[in-house]
């Protein structure tokens, strides 16, 4: 029995030795396979997963290879496409660009072209204005700060008029004031000097022009020899304004307008060397023998007189309706160009209720001083007043309230005083 089984032993290691040459190729060729020792250790089936895993993994890898190099073209047109698109749009953004910059070169020149043109009609109306407003006026020293330019002497100052002291104590230099009814003298100060009367000589001018009896509608333009010349004073109404006569000679009495009334006397018939002439007639006419003119609107220092002729002028002129009522006017607009302009009274008394105004005129010239002429009504007297160079504007307005004031104290019946109580 025991040989039996050593018979069957030793024929199933023939066996066995025989089939091991088989087997080991196999295990050589899966061992090149494997990747390592643990691989090869691996069971059946994960070795089976493994092998499908890299066979799936050798079929994919070649079309990632291709979906990225897909990919990779993909990316490079598109950022080929960007530059060409880039490229387009900076060539149109520059084109439009420049044509927009031609455009705001083209407007740019049109609006330098406009402003220059403007400019230079500015320019030319400027400087017309400038030849005829101050032709010969053009001050050829410098121009000083109001504070430092030395007070000019008016002639009264120089011959020591403003020093002669009176009852009122009065500001100006020359006063008189008389009763037009009985002539009787109530107040006189150096009533016989002679001295520059500024436009008070209007009142001759516009006697002149009322006595000649010419059409007040007609109608009158102003001209560039109506510009004040001599003092370079200033007008509103400008070269080429068109007014009646009747208006010219409100403005005149009114607001003391030196053309409208240097217009005046240029249009009298005869022209303004014969009305001149009438001018100096009349004042002999009347008795004004210290009395001078040279021209109608007062700037010239050489149109001179007395208190005692300007009172006989005022005594003439009050009793002239025109006259009285264009000077005593409170104010009065015009029509110049497209403006119209207002003009008010240069004596603030007018406005005063407790005055009652029938005739009046000022002036000022600095060879003059401030001057005031009035007829009016005070305590129930009517009265002639003359002042002439008074020291400052209002001043002279002052010493007719003083006139009016101590007119009005003398007749009261407790006053007994001989001095003025209201000169202060």
């Amino acid at each position: 029995m025991w040989r039996g089984v050593g018979l069957l032993s030793a024929s199933l290691i023939l066996s066995l030795t025989t089939l091991a040459p088989a087997a080991a190729a196999p295990a050589k060729k899966a061992k090149a396979a494997a990747p390592s020792k643990s691989t090869a250790a691996k069971p059946a089936s994960k070795q089976v997963a493994a092998k499908a895993t890299s066979g799936k993994a050798a079929k994919t890898a070649p079309q990632v290879a291709a979906k990225g190099k897909a990919a990779k073209a993909d990316v490079q047109e598109a950022k080929a496409s960007k530059r060409d698109r880039g490229g387009k749009s900076a060539k149109r953004a520059f084109a439009e660009e420049r044509r927009g910059g031609k455009t705001n070169v083209a407007r740019g020149s049109d609006r330098v072209q406009r402003t220059l043109s403007a400019r230079g009609k500015a320019n030319e109306r400027a400087e017309r204005m400038a030849a005829r407003e101050t032709r010969l006026a053009i001050r050829t020293v410098a121009h000083l700060p109001q504070e430092a330019r030395p007070a000019r002497l008016s002639f009264g100052q120089l011959a020591g008029l403003r020093g002669v002291e009176d009852p009122l104590e009065l500001k100006s230099s020359v006063a008189l004031v008389l009763d037009q009814d009985t002539h009787e003298v109530l107040l006189s100060k150096n009533d016989h000097a002679v001295l520059p009367i500024a436009s008070l000589t209007k009142l001759m001018t516009g006697l002149i022009v009322s006595d000649a009896r010419l059409p007040l509608d007609e109608m009158i333009s102003i001209t560039e020899d109506d510009i004040d010349y001599e003092k370079g004073s200033r007008s509103r109404l400008p070269v080429g304004t068109t007014l009646t006569r009747g208006e010219l000679m409100h403005l005149a009495l009114m607001s003391s307008e030196n053309r409208a009334a240097h217009a005046l006397g240029r249009t009298f018939p005869g022209g303004m060397q014969r009305f001149v002439g009438l001018m100096n007639a009349r004042a002999m006419m009347l008795g004004m023998k210290d009395t001078r003119y040279v021209e109608p609107t007062g700037l010239s220092s050489e149109n001179r007189s007395s208190a005692y002729d300007l009172a006989t002028l005022v005594n003439t002129a009050a009793q002239d309706p025109l006259l009285r009522q264009l000077s005593t006017s409170q104010g009065y607009e015009v029509a110049v160009g497209n403006r119209v302009l207002q003009y008010n009274n240069t004596n603030r008394l007018v406005h005063n209720p407790d005055w009652q105004i029938g005739l009046q005129k000022t002036g000022y010239i600095s060879e003059a001083g401030q001057c005031l002429v009035m007829q009016a009504r005070v305590a129930g007297r009517k009265l002639i007043m003359v002042f002439l160079d008074s020291s400052g504007k209002y001043s002279r307005l002052a010493d007719a309230e003083r006139v009016r004031r101590w007119v009005e104290f003398e007749r009261a019946p407790t006053n007994t005083a001989a001095s003025n109580p209201y000169a202060s």
